[in-house]
């Protein structure tokens, strides 16, 4: 079955939903669910996204989305389909240009800010946070550690881990819950939700309805969802050999620790069943020594008993040897 709506993971899906003036009340919608704490975003200007530094050996920025609003606030959005290293240090140099361009030059200026916002809406999850499943919207401002309280809020930075929101259809409670349904599930929808009926919403799913395109718009959708496909088969691939090699690392490790283990264990055993055989020996060995020693004793009193009667009887020395094979000294001694 073929797609009904377009991958807003795409470049050209992400745009046309967010990055066009006729849908900029989509954009609109899904900021100010984003930071209601702040107020109501009235109207959103598109800025130019890309950015040059000071000059032209400095490394410049190019925006997925650049907006402003109408009280001066600078909007970032971007959507991060693959995951880099230093992608948060990458979000904070982004940050850093929408802040410069509002120096003032040739005149006094107090330093005055106006609030900047960075969005990430990432199809990945963060290493530090793949073990928290349910925490996925990160609200990031600059916080005074001891306290606990917020030094500076006209800098923020919200990420949202997409693969962590898990929630179906029949379990979405909020607006934002709807937002996040959608822009995760969209290519696999063939109906609209029925949970889903917002008027907002029915505007989504008539810009991302494919049907729509005319040919240099599906031409354009079509090889963007070829590099997105191709990106993910890239780091699909990698995953699997990172596990496969992960797998055979970690038998080779296991077999080694196993035959170590088990190298201990069995001197443990030998030397266990050593010490108990050894015993078992010694005692045998102790026991038959023993009798035969008894037995020689028996024996030479039994002779000694023989010699005394003949030697009161008067028999020769020479007679007592030859009877009980006794010396003649031991028959002196007598």
């Amino acid at each position: 079955m073929k797609d009904r709506y377009i991958n807003p993971f795409t470049d050209f899906g992400f745009k046309r939903l967010f990055g066009s003036e006729p849908n900029k009340d989509l954009l609109l919608n899904f900021l100010n669910e984003l930071i209601k704490e702040r107020g109501r975003i009235e109207t959103l200007t598109y800025l130019k996204a890309e950015q040059l530094g000071l000059s032209e050996f400095e490394r410049r920025a190019v925006f997925d989305l650049y907006c402003e609003s109408e009280t001066g606030e600078k909007f970032i959005v971007e959507m991060q389909k693959a995951k880099q290293k230093y992608f948060k240090d990458r979000s904070v140099f982004y940050s850093t240009f929408p802040i410069r361009e509002q120096a003032q030059r040739g005149q006094e200026w107090d330093f005055q800010l106006n609030a900047v916002y960075t969005v990430g809406i990432l199809d990945f999850v963060f290493d530090e946070d793949k073990d928290s499943p349910e925490y996925f919207h990160h609200h990031v401002q600059l916080m005074e550690t001891k306290r606990k309280r917020v030094f500076f809020d006209k800098l923020t930075y919200i990420y949202l881990e997409m693969p962590k929101f898990t929630k179906t259809e029949d379990e979405l409670e909020t607006h934002f819950d709807k937002w996040l349904y959608i822009l995760k599930n969209l290519p696999r929808l063939q109906e609209r939700p029925q949970r889903i009926q917002e008027r907002v919403f029915q505007r989504l799913f008539k810009a991302a309805e494919i049907a729509r395109f005319d040919p240099s718009e599906l031409a354009a959708y079509e090889e963007s969802l070829k590099h997105y496909r191709d990106l993910k088969n890239v780091i699909d691939t990698g995953r699997e050999e990172g596990r496969e090699q992960g797998r055979e690392e970690g038998l080779a490790e296991g077999l080694a620790i196993g035959r170590e283990q088990g190298r201990e264990e069995g001197r443990k055993a030998g030397r266990e069943v050593g010490r108990e055989e050894g015993l078992a020996q010694g005692l045998t060995q102790g026991r038959e020594q023993g009798l035969e020693e008894g037995r020689v004793k028996g024996r030479l009193e039994s002779a000694k008993e023989v010699a005394r009667q003949m030697k009161a009887a008067g028999e020769p020395v020479a007679k007592i040897v030859a009877y009980t094979g006794l010396t003649p000294e031991q028959i002196r001694e007598l």
